[in-house]
């Protein structure tokens, strides 16, 4: 009996190697992609905490800066890649509006990836190269408005959450203005800033330094109410265009299938991570909120997100890519 229990145990060791896998995870160094070029604000947030998050965990961490395609080909990476947790995606809310917005999309943000966390939620800010004329978001709209269809904004790259930002104030504000796509924040902001595009909605963290350097001007934030970061910029929404809100967020997704006790401890070393004083402090410095959330409730908020920014594309009239 001794001999047929010792060989039924041994079966199962060889049988199951990932149960030993995921007890010990993590047991080699873990890879999160971000979709994005390196400097903006999914790469800085991601930066930001894996520093700590190889500490929490402990692991070490590898970024692995893969853009292209507006997040696409990144986020599909990790889509495709093995359910064990080694590989990692660096979301962005952007992967809530793809659906909507990409026809031939090549992952479903919801079936093919797992949600872990969400980093830290931040409003964007409207910024303007300082040889524009208006002064405030008042005097954009009017400027704007009488010289339709000829003002270009740069974005972070088409159906990117800096775009349909800009696209929900153009509706909402009843503008026409040009679209110019970048491959990424810290590209797009460095055009503004040296002055070949106009305007551009970014996210605080690559954008506070360059307007409190007078490099760009501050128009307004997207969130509903003043980011403690920079509370003498008035909101878009107190400056004519009523209900006005648009906030991104950064978080942390695997690939589906992954196992939940993986995707606990995932989940536990980025919550750890966020609560560092250090890390509270350097996102306080870009008025970013860290959230530090629940798998469930980061599935929720993309649930409720695709439907928000669905309506959107829908009211401003964007077609979807094929």
């Amino acid at each position: 009996m001794n001999r047929i229990l010792f060989s039924a145990l041994v079966w199962a060791l060889f049988a199951c190697p990932s149960a030993w896998s995921q007890q010990d995870f993590p047991v080699k160094p873990i890879r999160i992609v971000v979709p994005s070029v390196a400097g903006g604000g999914t790469d800085s947030s991601t930066r930001i905490v894996g520093a700590r998050l190889s500490e929490t965990l402990p692991a070490k961490i590898v970024i692995d800066n893969r853009p292209g395609a507006g997040s696409i080909i990144g986020t599909e990476m990790v889509a495709r890649a093995a359910p064990d947790g080694y590989t990692l995606l660096a979301a962005i809310s952007t992967i809530t509006i793809q659906p909507s917005l990409q026809k031939n999309l090549p992952f479903d943000p919801v079936r093919d990836l797992a949600p872990v966390s969400v980093f830290v939620r931040l409003p964007n800010v409207l910024v303007g190269h300082p040889s524009l004329q208006p002064r405030n978001v008042r005097e954009l709209i009017a400027f704007a408005k009488a010289r339709p269809g000829t003002l270009e904004f740069a974005s972070a790259g088409t159906g990117s959450n800096l775009h349909l930002c800009m696209e929900m104030f153009l509706y909402m504000a009843g503008l026409k203005m040009v679209h110019v796509p970048y491959k990424g924040a810290s590209q797009a902001i460095a055009d503004v800033t040296a002055g070949y595009v106009p305007l551009m909605i970014t996210n605080m963290i690559t954008g506070t330094s360059q307007f409190r350097a007078g490099k760009l001007r501050a128009y307004g934030v997207t969130s509903a109410t003043r980011s403690p970061a920079a509370p003498d910029i008035p909101t878009i929404a107190e400056q004519g265009v009523a209900g006005y809100e648009a906030v991104q967020w950064y978080g942390l997704m695997a690939p589906a299938g992954t196992p939940r006790d993986v995707i606990g401890k995932l989940n536990n070393g980025v919550v750890a991570a966020l609560q560092d004083a250090r890390v509270k402090e350097q996102f306080a410095a870009s008025g970013a909120d860290p959230v530090g959330n629940s798998p469930e409730e980061m599935a929720a908020l993309i649930r409720s997100d695709m439907a928000k920014w669905a309506k959107v594309i829908k009211a401003a009239g964007l077609k979807g890519e094929e």
